[in-house]
């Protein structure tokens, strides 16, 4: 496989589009939106600035990388060439449908599809295609240029031969490819997304205050961040939309998004990328918000 199509421009796109590219792959990088494509690029130039100022990278694999990648606002044309097809849109399951009918038109048998999915069945997504055997989960970790894993998920008519390619490929990458069943979540956010979920609980039942549950799981548990700050830089629709299928999946009120979370992102409230989620994010940085509304 030489010839990488990604889907969407968004954060985990541009990641995806930019580790391709800098390992030496021709990346077709697809979105509806030129402005969407032209931040992407912009955003994949500064980040590998970063590593030419770090001095991990030269100068010249940076323009080496922003080289291997082309834009296009039409699908038809962006997979005309692809090996592997990686869907990195929104996490809508309707969305992602449409995608797949439309790419398993558009690309001969021997097209892997992939999909970036956090939490979405592969075998689902895999009915809407006439080569079931070919469509996999890929999901990377956000920031994709630094997260080593990358959780491999094989639907229920995944072949052996594609799941292969793809743990070959992630290792290719320099990632660390861990192969996983399609279940609701799979594993990190069948295990995460509770976690998080119940650090919001906790917000909400007044045990302790956002600063208070993030610093006893940043010191206490040796976790890099707080699940309430994790929330934030993740999305909390995105949180939302995760513990909704695992609840619809399992059937299990465990799984039940917590009420405070619903009400956050009904109000707009959806961490990073919004300006304000747990914390302010409006100056670029993290600040604690001093709202009454956490109860």
């Amino acid at each position: 496989m030489q010839n990488i199509t990604v889907i969407g421009a968004g954060t985990m796109g541009n990641g995806i589009a930019h580790v391709f590219a800098q390992s030496g792959f021709s990346v077709a990088l697809v979105d509806i939106s030129q402005e969407a494509l032209d931040k992407a690029i912009a955003t994949i130039d500064k980040n590998l600035s970063r590593l030419v100022a770090k001095e991990k990278i030269s100068e010249e694999t940076k323009q080496s990388a922003l080289n291997n990648i082309t834009t296009f606002t039409q699908i038809d044309k962006g997979v005309q060439h692809a090996d592997l097809v990686v869907e990195a849109a929104t996490e809508n399951i309707d969305l992602k449908l449409k995608i797949f009918k439309n790419i398993d038109e558009l690309t001969a048998n021997n097209v892997i599809l992939a999909t970036n999915t956090s939490s979405i069945s592969i075998t689902k997504i895999a009915s809407v295609t006439t080569k079931p055997e070919n469509v996999i989960g890929m999901h990377f970790m956000n920031p994709v240029p630094i997260m080593k894993l990358v959780e491999v998920i094989r639907g229920y008519a995944t072949s052996n031969e594609v799941t292969d390619k793809v743990m070959q490929l992630s290792k290719t990458l320099g990632k660390v490819p861990v192969e996983v069943n399609d279940y609701p979540g799979f594993i990190a956010n069948r295990i995460l997304m509770p976690m998080i979920n119940e650090a919001i609980y906790s917000l909400y039942e007044g045990v302790a205050g956002v600063y208070e549950i993030d610093t006893v799981m940043k010191l206490g548990m040796a976790h890099p961040m707080g699940p309430l700050q994790l929330a934030d830089f993740i999305g909390l629709d995105v949180c939302l939309s995760i513990l909704e299928v695992l609840h619809d999946g399992f059937g299990n009120p465990k799984y039940a998004p917590c009420p405070l979370l619903v009400n956050m992102v009904t109000a707009g409230k959806k961490g990073v990328k919004s300006g304000e989620g747990f914390y302010d994010w409006s100056h670029g940085t993290k600040e604690l918000v001093v709202s009454s509304n956490f109860s």
